[in-house]
Parts: C-alpha cells; structure tokens; sequence
C-alpha cells in the first residue's frame, strides 16, 4: 500500500510541475490557504429478501440489512499562479447482516454481521484560464473478509467555448479475498496443498475442484480458512459532455474494465444435477465494457428531465440494458421533489445454472442469481429543501435532502433503501 501512495503522489507532484507552469505576471496575485469549503454527511438504511441465496446453492434466504454513514470534506485553496485545489476527504462506515451468512457453516457457527470501513482522499488541481483540470485519488477499504486498495488519475479540458467537455480516468483496484470454505469443506476435504499454494479440494462426493491462492491453510472455528486471494481491477474510463443550448445538455460515457485473480467466493455452493455438490468455479479473468448516454432537459424553470441509458457487455456473456428516468420538479423556490424511475435487464452469465441445473463434468460453475438471467424495476422519490436562511434557520446548514427507493427483480428479489444527505457550506 505504501508504495502504492508513493508512486501516486509521485505522479502527482509530476503532472503538477508540468500542468502548473505560471504566466509572467502571476506575481500579482496572492496564494489563499486550504480552507474548509463545504461538508456532506450521508446516511442510508437497506433491507432487502430474498430466496436464492449462493450461499446454499442458489436457494434459501437473501434477507440482508444495512446501515450506512459517509462523510465527505471538500478543501478548497488557490495558488499563486490561480490554479484552484480541491482536496476531498471522505470516510465511511457500513454495517450489514445477512441471513444466509449462518449457512457458511453448517454448525452455525459462521459470522452474520460485519462493519466495513472505507476512507477516499482526492486532490484535484483546476486552471480556469484554460479550462483544464488533473487530479489523483486513493481509496481504501477493509471487512472482515476481504481487503482492498485502489488509486485513480483524472483529467478533464473544457472546449474552447466551454460547452463541452472531455474527462478521462483510469483507476486500479488491488484486493484480498480470506477464502472461507463452507463447514463441511474442512478437512479432510482439502486433501492437498502444493508449495506454490494451489489447493485441491475434495467434497464428501469426490468431486475436485483446483484453486490457486498462494501460502498455506489455516483452521479456525467450524470453517476452513485460506490466504487471501488476490484480486485485480483496472479501469479506463472516458467521457464527453456538451451543453448543446439554454435547454439541453448531453454526455456520453465509455469504460473498459479488466478483472484477473479470484473471481468467485469460496463459501458459494453449487449443487449438481446428479446430487453432488461442491464450491462455485469462476474463470480468472473477465472483461467488461459498459457504455452510457445521459439527456438532462431544462423545461423552464421549474422542471428538469433526466434521463440515462446504458449498454452493457463481458465476456462471460452477459449483456444488459439499463434505462432512467428523474424528474425534479421545484414546487417553491426552496422545495423540490424528484420523481425517479429505472429498468434493468440482463442476461445470464455462460456459468450460470440453479440449484440442481449444473452438469458435473463442467469446468465452471455457480448459481449466484447476480449472474442469472432477470429484469428488475427500481422507484421512488427524491424531497430535497434548500432555503436561504439554511434548514432550520441554521445559516451553514445549506441542504437537506431524503431519498426513498423500492427495488424488485424478477428473481423475487425485493428491497428498500431510504438516505438522508446534509450540505453544511
């Protein structure tokens, strides 16, 4: 991780030396200190059921909530040179129980909450004068049974009038995955372990399957314990956006993603059509391309249209369609209300079977329905206030915003989240 920040704030300091070069008559103007601009508290619950857990083989319960508060601190300064620094400091806290989590372990010993903690910092640099902007940024994030560190370079340059403009970025992602076998996994069931850390393991069934995840095994309670596994992440990521006029603005996103590690999770059972069982096998590597379009329209000044689509496709066969719909609607200069709706659609991946369905002579294999074939409808509505005097007569208080969403899949999945997000200026 250290040398993961070194070499960011390298290239920072780098493209900052070449991106800050100052005009002639910069001496005429004075530096402003960092100082604290605006702060944003969010904080949102979710619970969701469900019947087809990968836990216990793409059935049983999916029932899962959680809690979640984020805070972000936006820093803003300004150089000599009148370049403007935006330095974001966040920091989040989940905590989550699942149901079907029990079901790791057969005794019922397994672990049913956890907390996650997730701090961000970003630096931006902006030259107004040339309407461009660079920036880095590093995240963190850490749960019981995994780890994860991840940095990302941006950049942006407006057009020569201004109405548009280019955003690239590219974000790398380093995890660790604690492989957790399902109690009845545990030994003798893994019957080898090689010197470079590939394990066989061997179910009651005879059924083997081969991972690669490096060191040697450990035990503790009633489930069986592994290294960490990595697992990598890289993104490349590009978009351009044009206000076309007083009405309409438009942006188109593209990403390439490419996955390699790990992909699955250990403690996912799938059960075969021939009544065997084991743990789910995932190819190591997959490639994504997620492609995206947005349409905002002004009408007058009181409504504003929304709206998103997005294509997406990998390589182990899935494509999806996302489609969105906001409508803000200002029912007083201080009050508005923000209708939402949005549909998805996928296909299912290449290794996807339910319970039951998996020939035993595949070499992948899983029944977690995020990869099975479904629709799914989320909606609900937006109050935000924002009146001059603050919310509730508290000056720095500039907004107040609450948010209720109703998710259902045609899996039977269904869930509800309602956020509150506070603005202090």
């Amino acid at each position: 991780m250290k040398k993961i920040c070194l070499t960011v704030i390298g290239l920072y300091i780098l493209f900052l030396n070449a991106f800050s070069q100052s005009s002639n008559d910069s001496s005429t103007y004075k530096s402003k200190p960092l100082r604290l601009d605006e702060v944003d508290i969010v904080s949102s619950y979710y619970k969701q059921d469900g019947n087809h857990s990968a836990v216990t083989g793409g059935i049983g319960t999916e029932k899962v909530t959680d809690l979640s508060n984020g805070i972000e601190l936006k820093f803003v300064a300004w150089d000599k040179t009148q370049h403007k620094h935006t330095l974001l400091a966040g920091l989040g806290l989940d905590h989550h129980t699942s149901a079907s989590a029990a079901y790791v372990s057969k005794t019922g010993a397994s672990k049913t909450d956890g907390s996650r903690i997730y701090p961000s910092l970003d630096w931006t640099v902006e030259n107004e004068k040339k309407g461009s902007s660079f920036g880095i940024g590093s995240y963190y994030s850490t749960e019981y049974n995994y780890k994860s560190i991840g940095a990302d370079i941006h950049f942006s340059q407006k057009t020569k009038n201004r109405n548009g403009e280019f955003s690239a970025k590219a974000q790398a992602y380093f995890d660790k995955v604690t492989m957790i076998y399902p109690s009845e996994f545990i030994p003798p069931s893994v019957t080898t372990v090689t010197p470079s850390g590939t394990i066989i393991v061997t179910t009651a069934s005879g059924r083997t399957t081969t991972l690669t995840t490096g060191g040697t095994t450990t035990s503790k309670g009633g489930e069986k314990h592994l290294p960490t596994s990595p697992r990598n992440t890289f993104t490349g990521s590009l978009s351009y956006s044009q206000i076309v006029n007083k009405r309409l603005q438009l942006a188109f996103m593209l990403d390439v993603v490419g996955q390699n590690g790990y992909l699955g999770l250990p403690f996912h059972r799938v059960y075969f059509s021939n009544g065997k069982d084991t743990i789910e096998n995932l190819p190591s590597s997959r490639f994504k391309i997620p492609i995206g379009f947005r349409l905002n329209y002004f009408m007058g000044d009181k409504i504003i249209v929304r709206t998103y689509y997005r294509y997406y496709m990998d390589d182990w066969g899935i494509t999806s369609h996302t489609a969105s719909l906001e409508v803000p609607i200002k029912i007083t200069p201080f009050f508005s209300i923000s209708p939402f709706y949005r549909y998805y659609q996928q296909t299912a991946a290449k290794y996807f079977a339910p319970y039951g369905m998996h020939n035993a002579n595949e070499q992948y294999y899983t029944s977690n329905y995020s990869l099975a074939a479904f629709q799914s409808n989320f909606f609900g509505m937006g109050f935000r206030i924002a009146p001059p005097k603050g919310v509730f007569g508290w000056q720095n208080l500039n907004s107040l915003e609450m948010r209720y969403g109703h998710y259902s899949q045609t899996t039977d999945l269904v869930s509800d989240v309602i956020s509150f997000e506070l603005k202090f200026k």
